[in-house]
Order: structure tokens, then sequence, then C-alpha cells
């Protein structure tokens, strides 16, 4: 692949996690209540996370 579109692949990802982490997102999430015994911020924080490290994993696996 392309180093330039992996690079803009990989501005896009970061942009994306700006806006997910961003807080107008994050107050729609911090609300009262549970998921499976977890706060859904918790949740949705450690989700976000999670699926970003895993693009990118995906993204650079790719370039390979």
């Amino acid at each position: 692949m392309d180093d330039e579109r992996v690079r803009g692949r990989l501005a896009a990802l970061f942009l994306g996690g700006c806006v997910a982490f961003g807080y107008p997102v994050l107050a729609a999430f911090n609300v009262t209540g549970t998921v499976f015994g977890l706060p859904v911020l918790y949740v949705y924080v450690f989700g976000a996370w999670m699926a970003l490290i895993a693009l990118v994993a995906a993204i650079v696996r790719r370039r390979d």
C-alpha cells in the first residue's frame, strides 16, 4: 500500500479519535447507568480506545 494512503488513513483515524474523545461525545455517555456492572462512560472510553488500537494495527499490518 502506498505510504501516502497509510498516512492519510492514520490521520483520519487520529481525527476520529479526537472526535470520539472530545467533550460533546464524552458528555453524551456520562449518564447514570451501568453495563455489566461498570459505568457507561468507562465502558465507552475503554471500548473506543480498544477500537482505535485495533484499527491502527489493521492499517499498519496491511502496509507490510
